[in-house]
């Protein structure tokens, strides 16, 4: 579904991505996972259109995206949910997910809408009021409801536990493997490595711009050097 081949990003003279290339099969819940700074979110924001690659390739259902905007990206139903949320704090929780389908090109979203207060009830209580006085884990649910309004085939989280209290990151995790039992494909990039690679089917771990292990989740979890690293091992 995704394909990601030798790319190079830079921030002036900061190698941030050094000849990376990973992939996401349809159906899956891949995640990347390094510390902060490792360039995971320099990733995603590079295959949504925010930032231009200097070299590589990145294909999504065999078709290259790599000079649209990142609109027509949202069109070809890859969605972002960005780090730190990104909410519009001065709407309400509805209009929110309405901006969410701002790209469609079918104007009916009571459908998305109604499996989004279904997913997230919290969210239906809350529909008018201003996304601003919600919980922090009420943000997080409006992001990822924002972004499946859009019908995403592919659905990229940029660290959806962040700030969250342990039982609030249960819960989005679980939510994130619903998503995923219900058909949307999940490109994960997460620091909390020990719940990312628990529900992940396959995981990438960064270092400094470059991709250093990769395999099966259930490797990556008995990986010496990742447990010592990355898992309290």
């Amino acid at each position: 579904m995704l394909n990601v081949s030798g790319l190079q990003v830079y921030y002036g003279n900061i190698h941030a991505i050094k000849d990376v290339s990973f992939y996401v099969e349809e159906g899956e819940i891949v995640t990347l996972i390094g510390a902060n700074g490792a360039g995971k979110s320099t990733i995603l924001n590079t295959v949504s259109g925010l930032i231009r690659p200097t070299a590589g390739t990145i294909e999504f259902l065999g078709h290259s995206i790599l000079n649209l905007t990142p609109h027509k990206i949202v069109r070809k139903r890859l969605a972002h949910c960005p780090e730190g949320r990104r909410l519009f704090l001065q709407m309400s929780v509805e209009e929110n997910l309405e901006m969410g389908a701002y790209s469609r090109e079918d104007v009916d979203i009571d459908e998305e809408m109604t499996d989004v207060f279904n997913r997230f009830p919290i969210l239906e209580e809350r529909r008018n009021q201003l996304a601003g006085s919600l919980s922090g884990g009420e943000q997080q649910m409006l992001a990822m409801g924002r972004a499946m309004m859009s019908k995403p085939l592919l659905l990229m989280l940029d660290e959806p536990s962040m700030g969250l209290a342990p039982i609030l990151v249960d819960q989005i995790f679980d939510l994130i493997v619903e998503l995923n039992e219900a058909g949307t494909t999940i490109l994960l990039v997460e620091q909390n490595a020990q719940m990312a690679l628990s529900i992940a089917d396959r995981g990438y771990v960064m270092e400094t711009g470059s991709i250093v292990t990769m395999g099966d989740c259930i490797d990556l979890l008995n990986d010496e050097r990742v447990k010592k690293a990355y898992l309290g091992g």
